[in-house]
């Protein structure tokens, strides 16, 4: 019976910490989404060391005419893909932007235009943005919901068997007689 009760508290204090890490995680990927900020993951080395390969970025929305030569700032390629390099030089008349990798030796082909800007980078997670990248995509999208679904029977099983054992009991036993 004591063996019992302490492999219960275990459980229970393995399942919390479970769902506690889960619960964060959500929340870094899409629970800033509420207070405007979009997360993107690093997939190249162009903007090494400041942003490393598998980092998580937070980027929230700014004005094209508050970016500044030196900032570092996201936005959307003509194939759709979204990008982050360091501004190096800045045509307001012709709302343009001039990028370039902090890691590449010459600036980008082609200019960013204002109307392409997603924002700036606010903060930086390293690593995160492996696991990020990885269930946003096949096979890890189906492996996180099917992790997820175990993860809620397993919080509830131990529930589900005491409910059982007490039906197994004498009624007597259950009245306290």
């Amino acid at each position: 019976m004591q063996m019992e009760k302490t492999l219960k508290r275990v459980w229970d204090v393995i399942s919390t910490i479970v769902v506690v890490i889960v619960v964060i995680f959500a929340i870094l990927l899409v629970g800033v989404r509420l207070f405007g900020v979009q997360v993107y993951s690093v997939i190249s080395g162009s903007m090494e060391p400041e942003y490393p390969v598998g980092s998580l970025i937070y980027v929230k929305e700014v004005d094209p005419s508050k970016i500044e030569v030196n900032d570092v700032i996201t936005y959307v390629l003509p194939n759709d893909m979204p990008s982050t390099h360091r501004v190096i030089k800045i045509d307001a008349e012709k709302q343009l932007f001039y990028t370039k990798g902090d890691a590449n030796k010459t600036e980008d082909g082609a200019p960013v235009h204002f109307n392409n800007l997603i924002g700036t980078p606010v903060f930086k997670i390293p690593c995160l943005g492996y696991v990020a990248y990885y269930i946003q995509h096949p096979p890890g999208m189906y492996i996180a919901i099917a992790a997820g679904a175990v993860l809620l029977i397993l919080v509830f099983l131990p529930d589900l068997f005491k409910k059982d054992k007490k039906k197994d009991e004498h009624p007597t036993k259950q009245m306290g007689i």
